[in-house]
């Protein structure tokens, strides 16, 4: 199943989801299996959450069955059930593999309100031409300091960036009618890979301001767009149902 974290909801932790999509299933009546044992849990699995903070249209999970099920119905019943802001965007019937093993990348959309598109375009330019961005993170384990840059598969300005967030119709004032200057916005895209430790996109940010000073006066507002098998021939992360929709392996 492919929901996303929308809104308000993406300040949710992943153990808070986790409990919204075990009530939401039992609303559903879906006919989830259990694990053996003298606690037996639902069996629900999830690949790659995203962090806390962080909205995405593109979150994955694995449910059990006891049953063969209808995809179209699960997505209904079940997007039904779940909280606004945690949408069911696609379901299929796993057909062979494992989900996790297909999350090589994702691609991640960063908006920076206020930062300038000159300074974060030169600091793209520094963060490319360095061969080692070394950043540190506190961990579960203490703080920890690896190389942000190895992971990161491209990272560019889009077009909007290009034009500080303001539309042709605001004019060269950067202005509307009867409306205050718009705030330029920085918007960067990146595809990361999903190596050991994580790269997150604080991370890049992180590593952007050490090579080249470029600190944004804003809070980030970061969502991943999409995740998947990492495609040789177009750098994107591709659909991980695909082998699913095919029946099998190609």
């Amino acid at each position: 199943m492919r929901y996303a974290k929308r809104g308000r909801l993406r300040f949710t932790s992943h153990r808070d989801i986790s409990r919204a999509v075990e009530r939401a299933v039992r609303r559903a009546g879906l006919p989830v299996a259990y694990s053996a044992g003298f606690s037996p849990h639902p069996k629900i699995s999830y690949a790659g959450a995203a962090p806390t903070g962080v909205a995405s249209e593109a979150e994955y999970l694995e449910i059990g069955v006891s049953r063969p099920c209808d995809p179209r119905s699960v997505l209904a019943d079940l997007d039904a059930s779940l909280p606004p802001g945690l949408d069911v965007v696609d379901v299929v019937e796993a057909r062979s593999g494992t989900l996790a093993d297909r999350l090589e990348a994702s691609v991640w959309e960063v908006r920076l309100p206020g930062a300038d598109p000159a300074e974060a375009e030169a600091a793209v330019k520094e963060f490319w031409a360095a061969d080692l961005v070394e950043v540190e993170r506190l961990t579960k384990k203490g703080m920890r300091r690896f190389d942000a840059r190895q992971a990161v598969h491209a990272l560019a300005l889009t077009d909007e960036a290009a034009h500080g967030g303001i539309g042709e119709a605001a004019g060269a004032s950067g202005r509307t009618a009867g409306q205050k200057p718009v705030q330029p916005c920085v918007i960067l895209r990146m595809v990361v890979r999903h190596e050991t430790p994580a790269v997150r996109p604080d991370d890049v940010l992180t590593g952007l301001r050490l090579v080249a000073g470029f600190a944004p006066p804003s809070p980030p507002e970061v969502t991943r767009l999409a995740q998947g098998p990492l495609d040789a021939v177009t750098g994107e992360p591709a659909d991980p149902f695909d082998l699913d929709r095919a029946g099998g392996d190609r």
